[in-house]
């Protein structure tokens, strides 16, 4: 009868390789952005003769694919060049200070406890241009920052740079300060979305590495990336493969189905993807307000967010995460000429969609 021959084994598996699922993997190949990385290539390419190099402002979408594409880039020129490559996830350091200090101990120089900043700049310059060292500065993630006095020092001070800004949101650079940007001068560069066919056959070729042969069925891989796809997040196709894979072992089974994959989905119902990755809790803070408020004006918001808060941030910086947040989709907002109060924004929470909405 063969009942057994589509039960897996304890010692089995359906994954050869889960570490091919995670977004931070490196593939020897970036799929669909040979264009942005030659033109963020080009940026830095005078750096190769000594020369001063050029700055981008690189923006898109979460899970398009900017920030792998870019490490990419840094890792060739690691192999193929002195050019020192710093990258800083702002994430992890948003002031002048720690971004500073971090790239002093990107350059080797680890003593920096109880240093000033400028004290640290000074390690920086000897290193570099007294050297004459080119230098790469990648800031991922930079409308994580709390200030931008880094830029124009590294912009003041270092001749032989090219400085890259990555973030998900277009408008952070109207937030620059006008002597950043006077003397930035950034190409921009738009990392578009993903086609559903390109999602498709990412996917596919993750899958190809992260599963044993065969295991995953035709329908549910297309199942998941239409999911990627209708979420425009390659970020959830990697997850929902890689659940799908758990789903299907925990029932022993040797085929991955649409059924794990719609259960994956369900499992998650509540797992916010972009939130956990793309928001901080001052983020989260205002979302719930926006969410407990929907529909009332600007002003009236950043009152409700000030009482609730023992040190609250400027009014400027709340419009600002406004502004990233409508541009994320999780909120709207509209835009009333005129009245008694003059120009009036009003603020809507729109992000009511789970993963299983898109079964």
């Amino acid at each position: 009868m063969g009942v057994f021959k589509d039960i897996l084994g304890s010692e089995e598996s359906l994954f050869s390789n889960q570490e091919v699922l995670d977004y931070n993997y490196m593939p020897k190949l970036i799929p669909f952005r040979e264009m942005e990385q030659k033109t963020v290539a080009r940026l830095m390419s005078p750096l190769f003769d000594n020369k001063m190099g050029k700055n981008g402002f690189v923006y898109g979408s979460p899970g398009v694919g900017k920030t792998i594409a870019i490490k990419s880039i840094l890792t060739e020129l690691e192999e193929t060049s002195d050019i020192y490559q710093i990258y800083i996830n702002c994430w992890k350091a948003n002031t002048t200070y720690q971004i500073i200090s971090e790239i002093c101990h990107q350059i080797g120089y680890d003593l920096t406890l109880n240093k000033t900043r400028d004290e640290l700049m000074v390690v920086v310059k000897n290193v570099l241009v007294k050297n004459k060292r080119p230098a790469v500065f990648v800031f991922d993630e930079a409308d994580k920052l709390n200030d931008y006095e880094f830029l124009y020092l590294l912009l003041e001070e270092l001749p032989l740079k090219s400085i890259i800004l990555v973030t998900n949101y277009k408008s952070l650079l109207d937030d620059l300060d006008e002597r950043v940007v006077s003397r930035l001068v950034p190409e921009v560069i738009k990392f578009r979305e993903y086609t559903q066919y390109e999602i498709g056959e990412i996917l596919k070729e993750r899958m190809k590495y992260a599963f044993v042969s065969n295991v995953f069925d035709e329908n549910a891989l297309k199942m998941v990336s239409k999911k990627a796809f209708e979420l425009k997040d390659v970020r959830t196709g990697l997850f929902l493969l890689r659940e799908s894979g758990n789903t299907a072992e925990s029932r022993s089974s040797r085929k991955i189905t649409e059924d794990d994959v719609k259960n994956s989905i369900k499992k998650f119902d509540d797992f916010s993807f972009k939130s956990k990755q793309d928001f901080d809790d001052e983020d989260k803070s205002i979302i719930n307000i926006i969410k407990n408020n929907s529909g009332k004006k600007m002003g009236d918001l950043y009152t409700v967010y000030s009482k609730n808060k023992e040190r609250s941030i400027s009014y400027k910086m709340f419009v600002k995460k406004v502004t990233f947040l409508n541009e994320s989709g999780y909120i709207t907002t509209k835009r009333s000429k005129g009245g008694k109060d003059g120009n009036t924004t009003f603020v809507e929470y729109t992000m009511d969609k789970k993963l299983s909405d898109f079964v």
